[in-house]
């Protein structure tokens, strides 16, 4: 099983997909719960609030991370199985496989008549017929590449919808062990936040062989401009 597995990622190129689903989508969903975060800090501060119930966070974060894992899993397997069914159209027609054509040519008698001429005997035309439609009618057997295609939109399909969900509840550990939470509670959570996205730019720069600093930078930018806008938008 596991060699099978291997085989069908190597066919799919699936370890690079799965590369860029987790490290984009662990990323938004990171990015949504510091949003999220970011509102109900600026309700401290705004109505002076000491502290939050932390229970009101967690649902919230967690419903949405919920929302983000549901969409992520039907999404990404629904568009994976279009897209596969257009290429084997596509494919088919390429290679000009057209059954009712076949089926034609088997139903033409006359041709039948020249044969038996030729062979001087009686071609059982009806037996043969339906032998072949018995066997036209059997199960397709699917291929390598499809078997490794339906194999690697699962796992891609299970990616795209569990790293979101993980980049959600990260940021949500220090108010699991809180029933209050207060300005250092939310200091925590988003430092851990930015801890998470240092990792994912070294982790990119590793991958592309490209500048570690660029990509933390280039990252970590996203997360200070949302705290930006966010705190713009909502004081």
């Amino acid at each position: 099983m596991f060699e099978r597995a291997k085989t069908y990622a190597k066919i799919t190129n699936l370890w690079g997909i799965a590369r860029r689903y987790f490290v984009n989508n662990f990323y938004d969903g990171m990015l949504t719960v510091l949003g999220i975060l970011l509102g109900f800090l600026v309700l401290i501060l705004k109505e002076d609030y000491t502290s939050i119930d932390s229970h009101l966070v967690i649902l919230t974060g967690v419903g949405s991370s919920i929302s983000m894992l549901i969409s992520g899993l039907t999404g990404s397997y629904l568009s994976e199985k279009a897209e596969q069914k257009k290429m084997k159209e596509e494919l088919d027609r390429a290679m000009v496989i057209n059954k009712s054509e076949v089926e034609e040519e088997l139903e033409n008698s006359a041709d039948i008549k020249e044969i038996e001429k030729a062979m001087l005997i009686k071609i059982n035309h009806n037996v043969n017929l339906k032998a072949k439609r018995r066997i036209g009618k059997k199960k397709k057997i699917k291929t390598l590449q499809e078997k490794a295609e339906i194999f690697a939109s699962i796992i891609v399909s299970l990616i795209n919808g569990g790293s979101p969900f993980l980049g959600g509840l990260v940021p949500l550990i220090p108010f699991f062990l809180v029933s209050t939470a207060n300005l250092s509670i939310f200091l925590i959570s988003f430092l851990i936040i930015l801890i998470c996205i240092i990792l994912l730019g070294v982790f990119l720069g590793v991958i592309s062989k490209e500048s570690i600093l660029k990509n933390v930078i280039q990252m970590t930018f996203a997360f200070f401009i949302t705290i930006l806008i966010s705190i713009f938008l909502l004081r």
